[in-house]
């Protein structure tokens, strides 16, 4: 009898799935943008899809996403500008849970979904937040929050949102911007830098955690950052989390790369990670010289 595969805990991603400057390195260059999507599922087991901030696919759209990928591939995307960024989130339940009822045509390769919330959203509408993430349909799908506004990291506001989070179950997006303002000023991360400068307060608050690292194009410059994350992504697998980590870049044909360097500083560490698909695609094969 065929054993059922264990969960996958671990999964590495870009914020997007198809990028021109991607063609020779990550993809085959002569690969065309409707076998993008393909082509990168086999190639990483996970993707923010940042496209669902700007615009709801339909219900064919979806279907087509999830016949395009393989099994165990899940998109983590982001609710709609439109839904987070109106002012109150209560308004917005309903064509949330709309929202999510689209997204369930992915069936499992739907992960978690998350909020982000503009800087303007402060812990002053925080009966706001409570009463929209207590409402939403926690049963169906996973939910994880990023919050924007420098006030959720003080206290006491960081503590009774650490408190709403965990007592939800929904997961605390972690932002690292810090290889993009610690380096010297540089005009390729102007792009990069409209993200806000925030404090790194690393936390789980729900089975999973969903990472977002912005990381310098100068491999070098992100170095110290990422040894730090391969001990908090080693301690939180130990106790059982899923870890989602997505690896952004202000010269975006550096995201892969830079996301499977993190995935080579795991292994070398002997984290316990399932393989980077791409690496087996990848591997060189000799040369037939009869």
């Amino acid at each position: 009898m065929e054993q059922p595969s264990a969960p996958i805990n671990f999964r590495i991603g870009c914020a997007i799935w198809g990028y021109k400057g991607w063609l020779g390195e990550l993809f085959p260059a002569d690969s065309r943008a409707a076998e993008f999507l393909h082509l990168y599922s086999r190639r990483f087991a996970t993707v923010e899809g940042n496209t669902t901030f700007y615009s709801i696919p339909d219900a064919d759209t979806v279907t087509r996403w999830a016949t395009e990928t393989p099994d165990g591939f899940e998109f983590c995307l982001k609710l709609p500008k439109s839904l987070t960024h109106n002012g109150l989130l209560q308004p917005a339940l309903p064509d949330t849970v709309a929202f999510l009822e689209t997204m369930r045509g992915l069936g499992d390769r739907l992960g978690p979904l998350f909020a982000q919330l503009p800087p303007s959203y402060s812990p002053a509408r925080f009966a706001d937040l409570e009463a929209f993430l207590t409402a939403l349909p926690r049963h169906e799908a996973e939910f994880a929050l990023e919050v924007r506004h420098l006030d959720w990291f003080k206290p006491p506001h960081a503590e009774k949102l650490t408190d709403l989070l965990a007592r939800l179950g929904v997961g605390r997006v972690l932002l690292d911007t810090r290889p993009i303002y610690d380096a010297p000023d540089d005009p390729q991360l102007h792009s990069e830098r409209k993200k806000p400068k925030l404090p790194l307060q690393p936390s789980v608050t729900a089975p999973f955690s969903l990472i977002r690292f912005i990381s310098h194009p100068d491999r070098a410059l992100n170095q110290s950052y990422l040894e730090e994350w391969v001990t908090l992504v080693d301690q939180w697998l130990q106790h059982g989390a899923r870890i989602y980590f997505f690896v952004h870049c202000p010269v975006e044909a550096r995201s892969p790369v830079n996301a499977r360097h993190f995935q080579t500083l795991l292994e070398q560490r002997h984290v316990a990670v399932p393989p980077l698909p791409w690496n087996s695609i990848d591997t060189p094969t000799q040369l037939n010289l009869f």
